[in-house]
């Protein structure tokens, strides 16, 4: 299983928003631009996604924006992947009309691996990645002379 840009650009974007949940100001797609560094144009189509899917919230007007639409610890690291991924996440690979025991054995460990990747995505939130984030910058504080 790969993480695909889109799916790294949406988790971005949403520990973005998280960090700035508390304070309830939404954020727009040019500061979330500016600061994780992911194309304009490709996040807009990806926040779309999300507010389809209830993870955020749009605001609109002078001061609009996005918002988280839930709690960062009820944002599950799979329902992100699955909301983005849609039906290929959990697609399984067509079997040819010729079945070998082999491919029997390959496809079975594939669809093993694939659901392990879900449970551990499953069992992390985006509150758990905020706490990763905010530990990595406690450890590797930036000096400048």
């Amino acid at each position: 299983m790969e993480l695909s840009s889109r799916v790294q650009y949406a988790l971005l974007a949403l520990l973005e928003l998280a960090s700035h949940h508390p304070k309830d100001s939404p954020l727009t797609v040019s500061e979330i631009t500016a600061s994780q560094e992911i194309p304009e144009r490709y996040l807009d189509q990806i926040l779309a996604v999300l507010r389809r899917a209830s993870i955020v919230q749009s605001l609109r007007g002078a001061k609009g924006g996005y918002l988280l639409a839930k709690e960062p610890w009820q944002i599950t690291l799979l329902e992100v992947f699955s909301t983005l991924e849609g039906s290929r996440s959990g697609q399984t690979q067509k079997v040819s009309e010729s079945v070998t025991i082999e491919k029997t054995a390959v496809l079975e460990i594939w669809q093993e691996a694939r659901q392990a990747s879900f449970a551990v995505l499953g069992k992390y939130t985006l509150q758990d990645l905020c706490e990763q984030r905010d530990l990595r910058k406690q450890t590797n504080p930036m000096y400048y002379i």
